[in-house]
């Protein structure tokens, strides 16, 4: 596995550039948020960032409501960010926001085309994805846990960027979050079950360990869904990082046993100039 060169900046907001096989590895010294060379070069025009629970601090985002000046997303710039049930739905996010908006529902990726729209989830072990094609200037962020990721949330947020915005796959940037990683993230039969029985490719994202328990690689299991839907593999990154293993870094369920707080990872297009 290759490594990723990182530079670590005062403002705590870290950048590194990935490693040969997509993978990005982080310095873990005074880091508040994580970006990724994928959406962060002159070109972009993007802002985005993956959180950490240093960052998650003193956010108080309230589930469905827009809010202004939340750090790392821009004074001027809205986030937005609803309540998540584990399913495939979409939120797609067209026009400019309100402070009155509200959003009710429950919806696990937000897409978004409107300039100064920050479209967020959060995640505790769960992987957050963004994506961005630079082309049709479309975003989306993805909470994907093992139901929707077995589910197809992934695959499925592309697809609506092609049917609804006219992306093409093979032109959308896609980075896979810090989450439960393969050492850490043991499963049981209910799970492996439904990993059979919803991906045919089961067998590659899923490791035993020395008690022959076994262990689901999740980022694994969602790069390998979007290139089969026709992402181009060297516009596909992942975040080499574990929720589990890093208690200094992030909030983490199934280390903590509960919800102590979740990590809030967005992407947006910045408001135009004049």
């Amino acid at each position: 596995m290759g490594c990723a060169d990182v530079s670590s900046q005062a403002n705590g907001l870290i950048s590194c550039r990935s490693s040969h096989d997509g993978k990005v590895n982080v310095d873990m010294a005074r880091t508040s948020v994580i970006t990724v060379p994928a959406f962060s070069d002159v070109g972009n025009q993007t802002r985005h960032f993956f959180g950490t629970r240093q960052h998650a601090v003193g956010l108080d985002l309230e589930l469905g409501v827009p809010r202004r000046g939340v750090a790392a997303a821009g004074a001027n710039s809205w986030t937005l960010t609803v309540k998540q049930v584990h399913g495939t739905d979409a939120l797609v996010v067209d026009r400019a926001l309100a402070p009155t908006d509200r959003f009710a529902g429950g919806w696990d990726a937000l897409v978004t085309d409107q300039p100064g729209v920050m479209v967020a989830v959060r995640t505790a072990d769960c992987v957050p994805i963004l994506m961005y094609d630079p082309t049709r200037r479309v975003v989306a962020a993805i909470h994907a846990g093992w139901r929707g990721a077995v589910a197809g949330i992934v695959p499925k947020t592309l697809a609506l960027l092609e049917s609804r915005f006219g992306s093409r796959p093979d032109q959308v940037r896609i980075s896979i979050g810090p989450s439960a990683g393969v050492c850490c993230y043991e499963v049981d039969e209910p799970v492996l079950n439904s990993l059979c029985q919803g991906v045919s490719s089961w067998e590659k994202v899923v490791r035993s360990n020395r008690n022959g328990r076994a262990h689901l690689d999740l980022k694994a299991l969602i790069r390998e869904q979007v290139q089969m839907h026709g992402a181009t593999p060297h516009r596909v990154t992942t975040v080499n990082l574990c929720t589990i293993c890093h208690d200094d870094l992030f909030f983490s369920y199934r280390r903590e046993g509960k919800v102590n707080g979740t990590m809030v990872s967005a992407i947006g297009l910045p408001l135009r100039r004049g």
